[in-house]
């Protein structure tokens, strides 16, 4: 892997969990009127409001982490002309796959 690619994608993980971070303390904030949990596996914190929150923020972080690598990665491939290495194999596949 490309010691750029790598930087990239460590900047597009750790900016985009920043910024998931704070929406869903935000939007959580604003939807129940509490502040989120600090640590859902506490047995004081209600179950359903801890799956809730297990589901909210790991979908929301895994979402805005995935749109971040993907504008970093056409970043890359506009600059080198092609994709970053870890990529080039799944873009080979999906690319096989509709012209069969």
């Amino acid at each position: 892997m490309s010691k750029a690619w790598s930087a990239m994608s460590l900047g597009a993980a750790l900016g985009s969990a920043t910024i998931a971070k704070k929406a869903l303390n935000g939007g959580w904030k604003k939807a129940t009127g509490k502040e989120p949990p600090s640590n859902p596996a506490d047995p004081d914190i209600d179950l359903w409001e801890a799956i809730a929150w297990a589901a909210v923020s790991g979908t929301l972080v895994a979402i805005v982490k995935m749109l971040a690598t993907r504008k970093a990665a056409s970043y890359y491939a506009k600059s080198t002309g092609h994709l970053p290495p870890e990529l080039q194999e799944d873009h080979k596949e999906s690319s096989a796959g509709v012209h069969d």
